[in-house]
């Protein structure tokens, strides 16, 4: 089946500026970009008002659990996102292994909605997935975090690299795209350099390695160094959602930047993405002490449970912590959502460090909150990198509550307050960020550019009425000004709705 897509300024995803274009689609791809008027006798879509674009890459995604829902995440393909790249920050579905199959699900659990995991390696993981069917194109990661707790469980103890090692080159064979890293979670947080280095040198110096790095705050350049020492290893670092965290940080990002500058000047491909908010979001248990995390929830819970447990925390997070930027955002029984610990202390005639055992205790560690920490300077300096690309960094779909705006409104707001409100980027620019740049860096085939044989992910999008709806709130608004968004040919998107369509499909990485 062919169709005429006429009447839009085509923005390509190169960069360069848009043009009024027709583009033919014949089945699943594009055959032709020609002026305007000039093909006939195909069957029309008039897109007159719109700027075309090759569909959104979110480059760094949690929706690993999306094909395994009921109801379909809709989520990303509203805002015009066709492909994810999911498994970051060192959460992957698979791999696991019997002897911590108790463990995996816990280490899950504190990121993902219920799940039941009728896999074992990675290859049967996206089989499962695959069968079920996808909103949108996944490409996956393989989580070093879910290498460790099959190795080792969810302890300091270190852990078998033979055995991280050889569950690394299944995933890689069965069609990961890399390796990710989340180094602030447990039991990650307890790798050494040398277990991560060991790892990366089974990507073979050709390799991809996303990381959330160790530390994004008082030690972003030492975390950074880091990162750039094991993704030389493998061949290719990432570094997801760059930030400066915490206000006594504020101003250090440039420097982070000049770094990753540095590592491309010596040869190295080194790239980043953000999300375009000044608030993070992340389990809350991130704020607890390394020791408080070793060995599992029971474990845990038994320490915010002693009797000493508040005037540890007390020392520990007086002075570095501002309780009233701390929003919960989702828990199971949705207690306290959209409330700051604060707020919840002062409901509670307590104080915030109570507050936040309580929470913790009472939700099994099973909190995710948003964290008002970064400045809108840093973010912009970040947005002007040319090799600063978007992903959205939202929670997994399917856990309620009030998450992160982001998650339904990353794309529209690079769009409406960086590119048209506040012209951090220009359009071209802007949809380059979110196109051929995460395509190139992912290796994602024939994606990222409207060209001559590239497939047909495409979104239309209103310039001047395009914007984020959802905030703190609420989150779940989807944005405005994205009427039509096509997967490989499909129309999934029509007038802002999405009409049912698991059109969507794993892909490999471009070899």
């Amino acid at each position: 089946m062919t169709e005429l897509l006429t009447g839009a300024h085509l923005t390509d995803g190169t960069g360069t500026p848009p043009r009024p274009a027709d583009v033919l689609i014949d089945d699943t791809r594009i055959t032709a970009i020609t002026p305007p008027g000039t093909l006939t006798g195909h069957p029309r879509r008039d897109l007159t008002g719109l700027v075309l674009a090759p569909g959104f890459i979110d480059a760094h995604s949690h929706a690993d659990n999306a094909p395994l829902l009921t109801e379909p995440d809709t989520t990303k393909i509203l805002q015009g996102v066709t492909t994810e790249v999911v498994g970051n920050c060192g959460f992957s579905l698979a791999p696991h292994t019997p002897a911590h199959a108790d463990d995996h699900a816990h280490h899950l659990g504190r990121l993902f909605p219920p799940l039941p995991v009728t896999w074992r390696s990675f290859a049967e993981l996206l089989r499962t997935t695959d069968t079920a069917g996808h909103v949108t194109n996944h490409c996956p990661l393989v989580g070093h975090g879910t290498l460790r707790v099959a190795a080792a469980g969810m302890t300091s103890d270190a852990p078998s690299p033979r055995l991280m090692q050889a569950l690394l080159e299944e995933a890689m064979s069965a069609g990961a795209f890399g390796l990710s890293s989340g180094l602030i979670y447990p039991p990650a947080l307890f790798a050494t350099t040398g277990e991560l280095t060991a790892l990366a040198e089974v990507l073979g110096g050709t390799g991809l390695y996303a990381t959330h790095m160790r530390d994004e705050g008082d030690h972003l350049l030492d975390a950074l160094d880091e990162a750039l020492r094991i993704g030389r290893i493998a061949g290719r670092t990432h570094i997801s959602h760059l930030k400066a965290t915490q206000p006594r940080n504020w101003g250090t990002l440039p420097a982070a930047l000049d770094r990753l500058h540095q590592a491309r000047a010596d040869g190295h491909d080194a790239r980043q993405d953000v999300y375009p908010y000044t608030a993070s979001s992340t389990t809350l248990t991130s704020f607890l002490p390394t020791d408080y995390l070793d060995g599992g929830d029971t474990r845990t819970l038994d320490r915010l449970t002693a009797p000493n447990a508040h005037t540890e925390l007390t020392a520990a997070l007086t002075g570095t912590t501002h309780f009233d930027r701390i929003l919960i955002a989702t828990t199971p029984s949705h207690r306290h959502e959209g409330r700051t610990l604060t707020e919840i202390a002062e409901t509670q005639r307590t104080n915030p460090v109570r507050a936040l055992i309580d929470v913790l205790v009472t939700e099994q560690l099973r909190v995710a909150m948003i964290h008002f920490s970064m400045h809108e300077d840093d973010l912009e300096a970040a947005l002007r990198d040319p090799h600063t690309m978007i992903g959205s960094d939202g929670l997994p779909p399917g856990n309620g509550g009030r998450p992160h705006p982001r998650m339904t409104g990353t794309f529209p707001r690079v769009l409406a307050r960086y590119t048209r409100d506040r012209a951090v980027l220009d359009l071209p620019e802007a949809v380059r960020r979110m196109t051929s740049l995460p395509a190139e860096t992912f290796r994602i085939p024939d994606r990222g550019v409207i060209a001559p044989g590239h497939i047909a992910d495409l979104v239309a999008f209103d310039p001047d009425t395009v914007r984020d709806v959802g905030d703190y709130q609420d989150p779940m608004r989807p944005p405005t000004g994205i009427p039509w968004v096509c997967l490989a040919g499909r129309t999934v998107v029509e007038d802002g709705h999405y009409l049912g369509i698991r059109a969507g499909q794993r892909l490999t990485p471009k070899t």
